[in-house]
């Protein structure tokens, strides 16, 4: 499975092109428009949120609720663009409106200066606009079709929040998905401590007063992965890297973990790794799941728990200094409309970017033409392990 995203931040719409999903299976635009509802909520987004109505059209590949086992293709429209078509219009402008409209002053902790060097933009909205977080939408569409594989498949996953500006929310490793899915969604910073959510939103509040922004950690959960699912052979087949590299690909995520994370550079080896055991009913299971659910690039059977960081939105309402690429005098950067924290919604992000990794790797380890072979498949596998 792959996926192909287009379309810029106040442009006409976003698109989305997903193949390899097998044929036959079932698929309902409501599988999708859940998952864009939830990446809109969260306290401290900013008023585009408020703006855009985000729903996906399913244009192709699908028929009669079940995939056909080509291309599928999703749109989103921008309802924010009919306030940028002179702006963001295919049109070439008037002259005099050109470079009044032209951005030249790079905003620091974006993509701005880089993009504007390697592309050779002179106007970097030619940048910010495809670099921005936007992009996420399509995204989360397509990571939204990989969940309803998973789901039929028997794996449950959801993402929620760890912590934000340095406040941590409390672990309860007792509780399943389908649970900690329930309890974040009820929380307006998708955590899943009560006694964190307050300070956390007053955290958000004091940043939006300050004109700041703040960063936090995101953990998604998986149940249900099935053991050696990803490969030691190659490097480019070990599943947590793979799964690592796409976390990272997310707009302002800048490290990953698994299960212990960096902390098992501080701990001795025999408090780290997980002792092996097998009953009939499990068969071979950990003991323990401090390395969250991966050993040696595969998976061990055990729920995958893997965490996201993401650093403070670099847009600032009081701006950082930058310079000015036209005139080489310093300015401050100029000002995107911005939330103050996005780390609930970046949690949903990340829950959907991991679930298309493991979904692809469930399509490439098994037969992938057609949905109820896949599944039977995956289920036959999952007996043969169990008495191995």
């Amino acid at each position: 499975m792959r996926y192909l995203t287009a379309g810029e931040s106040h442009g006409k719409q976003l698109t989305t092109i997903v193949e390899g999903v097998p044929s036959n299976m079932p698929l309902h635009r409501e599988d999708i428009n859940a998952s864009l509802l939830r990446r809109q909520k969260g306290y401290g987004r900013g008023k585009r949120m408020q703006i855009e109505k985000d729903l996906a059209e399913i244009t192709s590949g699908v028929r009669h609720g079940y995939t056909l086992g080509s291309p599928i293709s999703l749109v989103i429209n921008n309802d924010d663009f009919r306030h940028w078509v002179n702006i963001m219009g295919e049109d070439p402008p008037e002259e005099r409106q050109k470079s009044r409209r032209a951005v030249s002053r790079p905003r620091p902790g974006h993509a701005d200066l880089n993009g504007a060097l390697k592309y050779g933009h002179r106007d970097m909205r030619n940048v910010l606009e495809r670099s921005s977080a936007r992009e996420t939408a399509a995204r989360v569409s397509a990571g939204a079709i990989a969940k309803t594989l998973l789901k039929q498949l028997g794996i449950d996953i959801t993402g929620y929040v760890k912590e934000i500006g340095g406040i941590t929310a409390e672990e309860n490793t007792s509780l399943a998905a389908a649970e900690r899915e329930r309890i974040s969604e009820e929380s307006p910073v998708r955590t899943l401590d009560d006694n964190a959510e307050k300070p956390m939103m007053d955290a958000i509040d004091q940043a939006k007063k300050d004109g700041d922004s703040l960063g936090g950690v995101t953990e998604v959960y998986v149940e249900g992965m099935p053991a050696g699912i990803g490969s030691f052979v190659q490097y480019d087949r070990k599943l947590d890297s793979r799964i690592a590299g796409n976390v990272v690909s997310i707009n302002a995520f800048k490290g990953v973990e698994f299960g212990l994370g960096f902390e098992a550079a501080r701990q001795n080896g025999s408090d780290v790794h997980d002792e092996i055991a097998w009953d009939e009913t499990t068969g071979y299971y950990r003991k323990t799941n401090r390395l969250g659910g991966f050993e040696g690039g595969m998976t061990t059977g055990m729920p995958i728990v893997v965490k996201g960081v993401m650093k403070p939105i670099a847009t600032l309402y009081k701006p950082l200094k930058s310079v000015d690429i036209e005139t080489k005098e310093p300015f401050s950067a100029s000002i995107e409309r911005s939330d103050a924290c996005a780390v609930p919604a970046a949690a949903v992000v990340m829950e959907h970017v991991v679930a298309f990794e493991l979904a692809n790797a469930l399509t490439e380890q098994f037969p992938n033409d057609q949905f109820p072979k896949l599944k039977q498949a995956v289920e036959d596998y999952r007996n043969e392990i169990r008495w191995f």
